[in-house]
């Protein structure tokens, strides 16, 4: 059984029947379905980005043989080249987006939910159904429930998903590059947010910005400037 019904609003899979063939006939069954991923879940700088997709169903088959996929497999190249076809082709796509401070302030997957809801709620049309990345059900808080599968994995099973993730990833990565001319320092055009050694380093010698996720606490920091 692919997906036992909890109630008129929320659909779990069965992760392991779960399969690209499964997800085109959901597609087809339910069509208008956005794909939901997000971006920047693990930085300790920035916002969370999501991206919600609706595409054609004519236009499934050929966007994956265009080549999309996860968009953690592609060369940043390659993203901006099928950003710009995605869009072309998406009968809707939007970006939604949670803050630090919320981030902070309720945790990262609540903030992660919230952005992934934000985006949907601008779609127009609204889809039938949604499929979001990851196990994790959104909470609907912002606008009325709309059926939903989670699909662990699903930016490398879901053609919708895997757009999602290349326009959610694209739109976030310039932010980072425009943000870095302001927040000199952190290495952030080139880690985009992430906690690489030398990002970690830079946060231990100048401290926190007020772009960095204060609960993401870090040793470097703790030890040198005693904010906790």
């Amino acid at each position: 059984m692919l997906a036992q019904m909890l109630n008129p609003y929320e659909v779990v899979v069965s992760f392991i029947s779960m399969n690209r063939q499964d997800i085109r006939s959901l597609e087809i069954t339910n069509h208008p379905v956005a794909g939901v991923d997000e971006v920047g879940r693990g930085c300790l700088f920035g916002e969370v980005v999501a991206a919600a997709v609706i595409l054609p169903i004519e236009k499934l088959a050929e966007l994956e043989n265009l080549g999309v996929t996860d968009s953690k497999k592609l060369t940043a190249k390659r993203r901006e080249k099928l950003d710009l076809i995605i869009r072309e082709v998406a009968i809707a796509c939007q970006i939604g987006t949670a803050s630090v401070i919320e981030i902070d302030e309720m945790n990262i997957l609540a903030a992660s939910l919230l952005a992934m809801e934000r985006a949907i709620a601008k779609l127009q049309p609204q889809p039938n159904h949604c499929l979001v990345d990851g196990n994790q059900l959104l909470r609907f808080k912002l606008i009325a429930p709309i059926p939903q599968t989670t699909v662990i994995k699903g930016d490398s099973l879901s053609i919708s998903i895997a757009a999602a993730s290349i326009v959610a990833k694209v739109w976030r990565d310039r932010q980072m590059v425009e943000l870095a001319e302001i927040y000199k320092g952190y290495d952030i055009e080139a880690n985009k947010g992430y906690g690489t050694a030398k990002h970690r380093q830079a946060i231990g010698q100048l401290g926190y910005s007020d772009l960095h996720r204060k609960t993401f606490k870090l040793k470097e920091v703790v030890a040198k400037h005693q904010l906790f």
